[in-house]
């Protein structure tokens, strides 16, 4: 394989699982992460077990943070040729009780991050004729979520948006595709239950466990060979589409 992955957010969590599984797949994977030191450590990990990676900072809030990030992948890799927007942020409370603030925070990071990212390196994709975009979505922008509706408003603009990239760019030889994990067990999602649950973790993981069909959480490996086919060569013909990984917990039409 030898492509160059750009990952965001890919020092922890789905990130993470997924820059393991591009690392294994053969990819020359980016982790890219604003926590350079935890994106190291992952970066490590990959090149330990047989898989080029190497750790760069990123700020997907900033432009300037962007052009940085992407000169330095692509003087270390090479032109980048897979890039999956997985960088994101949220926290759970009430439509009513957010702010402007709030809401500003979470479509910078959750929306407007992955624009920035897509808008630096897809004109190279296009002019070389092959690239694959991943952007990473969330069922909550498929069927709603409660105490996330600003994230699941940006993060059903992201799958909008990448259905539009995805005619755009189409013939050029560059896909676009979304992929939307379900409940999955990452850190975040614990910090979250134990919030909720009012340091009852484990009552309100049991509570999101129940509600899957297959009876378990997702976990960050579970994300990553979504990514990967989208990323593959084998996927030239496939561009628009939205897939769910979620245990069956969404049956989208």
């Amino acid at each position: 394989m030898n492509r160059v992955a750009l990952v965001t957010g890919g020092a922890q969590g789905i990130g993470k699982g997924i820059a393991s599984t591009l690392g294994r797949e053969g990819f020359k994977v980016a982790v890219a992460d604003l926590n350079l030191a935890v994106a190291e450590e992952t970066a490590a990990a990959i090149s330990e077990a047989g898989g080029e990676a190497v750790a760069v900072e990123i700020d997907v809030t900033s432009t300037e943070s962007v052009k940085h990030a992407v000169a330095a992948i692509e003087e270390k890799l090479g032109p980048i040729e897979v890039v999956v927007n997985n960088a994101g942020w949220d926290d759970f409370m009430p439509f009513v009780k957010t702010s402007e603030e709030f809401w500003d925070k979470i479509l910078d990071i959750n929306y407007k991050g992955a624009l920035r990212v897509i808008h630096e390196v897809v004109p190279g994709m296009m002019e070389r004729g092959f690239g694959r975009v991943i952007n990473i979505g969330s069922d909550a922008g498929r069927v709603g979520s409660s105490m996330e509706a600003v994230y699941s408003g940006a993060k059903g603009g992201i799958i909008a948006f990448t259905k539009t990239l995805a005619r755009e760019v189409a013939r050029k030889g560059v896909t676009a595709n979304t992929v939307c994990p379900g409940p999955t067990d990452t850190p975040a999602l614990r910090k979250f239950a134990d919030g909720a649950g009012g340091g009852d973790a484990e009552k309100v993981i049991a509570g999101m466990t129940s509600a899957v069909p297959m009876k378990r959480l997702g976990t960050p490996e579970d994300i990553g060979p979504a990514v990967a086919f989208f990323a593959s060569d084998g996927a030239g013909f496939v561009t628009g589409q939205t897939l769910s990984v979620s245990g069956g917990l969404t049956m989208a039409g």
